[in-house]
């Protein structure tokens, strides 16, 4: 848009370098969503939210911590009630600028058209004004609304946007002042400009007026509100728009020149910010039932990483919505550690807790907070995640060599840099095989260097070398059928839960024994 003053550089609120800004949105949700359950977590954070198309944003993972930064104080920013309210009462004002702008766009009557289109300008130019008093008077940390705040300010002083403020205001004036006069005879109608003609309705209602005698039958014709104007209407606009050239052909003219009068740069940030408004909103559902968000630390070089008190938000979702409560569980690698190893009984958490793995350093590095109280996480270049699917039929493969394909895959794609997660894999082969299989592909991933959450069934891999750690879905004590959904460090002992089940039962040898003497 044309100015004579242009505003300063704003590279964006959701990137704070040009070369990320025109980078293209991710259309498709990564292929690893659907394992770490993140496509139900975006399809919950972006409901309602489907004008703005926010899911492009929550599919483009960021490749620097400074990036990751500049996210996090612009939502630390919009953890202050007001400037969130301010910003919302904007998207709502632009929201409604957008309704008037499909509505005029709808409507057939040029005239009629216009005056909505007149209107949506005015809208914009309200919402604009408002927003650079209302973020005058925040106090601002982050570097994104720093910046849109001054480009926000000098773009509402620029020649430009006071010259439309000007515009409209005498467009509305005058269309205000318009007075005319229909002559209405049989089936004719004529315009004419009002011509002082005295208004005899006054007088009609006060000479009717003292025959009123309680209540009475009011015989006036309600005419029908529409926003539609009828053809006879639009005649009489088009006759009335000919005795007002003066007035007219400006709001022609305005309508023409204005024709895309929306800052690129406010649009867009109208609708990058509810990528934050969005996600705060989505996490306050978690703060009412006390669960904790953080800001974690992330990392590009180390891996000595650790959350603590999190949580898997997809499952936290389902549960709070059901009223139920929600485990969180802590976790943490230090020196050489680099890949957990999760055992312990079925359904006890374990797979929730490689999805819990995953979704909090994708979201680290999107530039969210994240479930927990504090949290150190690592700046990865790839997730790569093999979780059990049914077999296909179409590539011919048995379910053992697709496993075997898939994880090759995995295997040759990823690097230092990346995570992998996997859960229960060759479960389809002898116990011998799926151990010999299984501690190649660790083999891999510790020369490798890479992040990895192992959910297995096999103890030995707890232990395969100093970069393992043990980590065991736990049970009650007093009755090992139970669950506690909690996974602690803990040594592998499948012997061990075994025997507390066979103690439940009465099936140890002893009791066995005893009961057959009996």
């Amino acid at each position: 848009m044309p100015r004579d003053v242009l505003p300063m550089t704003f590279n964006g609120i959701l990137f704070n370098k040009i070369k990320d800004n025109i980078k293209k949105e991710t259309p498709e949700a990564p292929v690893f969503f659907v394992d770490l359950n993140l496509d139900q977590i975006i399809e919950a954070i972006t409901a309602g939210k489907q004008e703005y198309n926010l899911k492009p944003f929550f599919y483009t993972s960021l490749s620097d911590i400074d990036s990751i930064r500049y996210r996090h104080e612009i939502m630390q920013d919009l953890e202050n009630q007001i400037l969130f309210g301010n910003i919302e009462s904007f998207a709502q004002k632009m929201r409604t600028m957008r309704e008037h702008l499909t509505r005029s766009d709808k409507l057939y009557y040029k005239y009629q058209k216009e005056r909505w289109f007149l209107d949506a300008v005015e809208i914009y130019c309200s919402a604009v004004n408002d927003l650079v008093h209302d973020l005058s008077l925040s106090d601002l940390k982050s570097r994104g609304f720093l910046s849109f705040r001054e480009y926000l300010k000098e773009y509402a002083n620029s020649d430009h946007f006071t010259s439309l403020l000007v515009e409209i205001k005498k467009l509305k004036n005058d269309l205000s002042e318009i007075k005319y006069s229909l002559l209405i005879k049989e089936n004719s109608i004529k315009v004419r400009k009002y011509e002082s003609e005295t208004d005899y309705s006054v007088d009609v209602e006060e000479t009717f007026e003292k025959f009123e005698q309680g209540a009475v039958k009011d015989y006036r014709i309600d005419f029908h509100e529409s926003q539609d104007m009828n053809h006879i209407e639009a005649q009489i606009l088009d006759l009335t728009a000919k005795l007002y050239p003066d007035v007219f052909l400006p709001l022609d003219e305005f309508c023409i020149k204005n024709s895309s009068y929306i800052d690129e740069t406010i649009g867009s940030f109208d609708r990058e910010i509810q990528f934050y408004i969005s996600y705060l909103k989505f996490t306050a559902i978690f703060k009412r039932d006390g669960l904790k968000f953080c800001y974690p630390v992330i990392l590009d070089k180390s891996k000595d990483i650790y959350n603590y008190e999190g949580f898997d938000l997809a499952l936290a979702y389902s549960l709070i919505t059901e009223d139920s409560s929600v485990i969180c569980n802590d976790f943490y690698l230090k020196d050489k550690e680099r890949i957990i190893v999760v055992t312990g009984p079925n359904q006890g958490g374990k797979t929730t807790f490689a999805r819990t793995f995953g979704q909090l350093h994708y979201l680290a590095g999107i530039g969210c907070p994240v479930p927990g109280r504090e949290a150190q996480l690592f700046l990865y270049d790839k997730i790569f995640t093999h979780f059990e699917k049914e077999e296909n039929i179409k590539n011919l493969r048995g379910k053992l060599e697709d496993d075997l394909v898939r994880i090759y895959d995995i295997l040759n794609s990823s690097t230092t840099g990346s995570i992998i997660i996997m859960n229960e894999i060759f479960t389809s082969t002898t116990l011998k095989d799926a151990v010999f299989l299984s501690k190649k592909v660790m083999e891999r991933i510790i020369q490798l260097d890479s992040l990895c959450v192992l959910v297995t069934f096999l103890d030995e891999l707890s232990s395969f070398s100093e970069k393992t750690v043990s980590m065991v879905s736990m049970v009650v004590p007093e009755n090992p059928a139970v669950r506690t959904y909690k996974i602690v460090r803990s040594v592998a002992d499948g012997l061990a839960y075994a025997l507390s089940i066979a103690e439940k039962y009465r099936l140890t040898y002893d009791h066995l024994e005893e009961r057959i003497k009996s």
